[in-house]
């Protein structure tokens, strides 16, 4: 049996030595070796970019390598917000299509439950959006929490179950807790995006100093969610048309220390209705 924690996968090296950091601490939690996989993307990260270390491994070569070997049992835990989403949809199909390519060396494949159905993805929003209000001294201010948008109504329902929930924790600690996406605006179910909502914030208090809190609902640093990234870049557009507006990017989800356990939880869980793993 193989165990990997699979993400969607990105270009940025951060994002790879977070999957990789997070497997490691899964290993250690289980007792059993768990890969780093990514669906796409991370195996053209340069070698230098990642201190010499291999570049990331991506879905249908990790597969077909450990197929060679003679695995034929995947456990896959999802790295991603939503495994409901369309990455998961998107994974499940291609994993299939590896089944059927795959037929005479047929093997089975099991997503575990991810971080949302543990329950703890509010809590670590909810601790992000304390840890920002501390570091900059902040007076309840309003919350947006932001998700990448795409075409799937089950995430964007999702997102705004998720800031439902961290409302419900933070209570007077803030003003407002708002959910929005980055983008994705042909579809009216990630509406508000966040720079339709930081600007109806400076809009509606033009005067005075407007801090706004923008609780980041990604899992690793990449090409959106990182420093320099497309959030920042939204951001920083805000405040350069309305300059007494402030934006406060919290930490991300899946650097927080409940993300690791959660999925270590859900891998015993599943591991306990299956054979023994091979340790490889």
């Amino acid at each position: 049996m193989t165990v990997a924690l699979i993400d969607n996968g990105s270009l940025e090296p951060a994002a790879t030595r977070n999957l990789r950091v997070v497997a490691a601490e899964l290993s250690a939690a289980i007792d059993v070796p768990v890969h780093p996989v990514s669906w796409k993307h991370s195996d053209r990260i340069p070698l230098a970019a990642l201190d010499g270390d291999p570049a990331g491994t991506t879905l249908a070569p990790f597969v077909r390598s450990r197929l060679a070997a003679g695995e034929r049992q995947f456990i896959f835990a999802p790295f991603f917000i939503s495994a409901q989403g369309a990455i998961g949809s998107a994974l499940r199909h291609e994993l299939e299509t590896l089944q059927r390519e795959h037929a005479a060396t047929p093997f089975d494949f099991t997503f575990v439950t991810g971080l949302a159905d543990a329950g703890v993805i509010a809590q670590i929003v909810a601790a992000r959006v304390r840890e920002t209000i501390a570091i900059a001294s902040l007076e309840r201010p309003p919350v947006l929490v932001v998700d990448h948008g795409g075409p799937s109504p089950a995430s964007a329902a999702l997102r705004n179950r998720l800031a439902d929930e961290a409302r419900a924790i933070l209570g007077d600690e803030v003003s407002s807790v708002t959910a929005v996406s980055m983008e994705g605006g042909d579809h009216a179910h990630n509406h508000p995006l966040l720079a339709e909502a930081l600007a109806a914030r400076f809009a509606a208090s033009a005067e005075a100093a407007s801090d706004v809190v923008v609780a980041l609902l990604f899992l690793s640093p990449g090409r959106h969610a990182g420093p320099g990234g497309d959030i920042a870049r939204i951001c920083g557009a805000a405040e350069a048309a309305a300059p007494t507006l402030r934006c406060h990017l919290t930490d991300l989800v899946g650097t927080h220390p409940l993300a690791a356990p959660a999925l270590a939880a859900a891998l015993r869980d599943t591991l306990s209705t299956h054979q023994a793993p091979t340790l490889a």
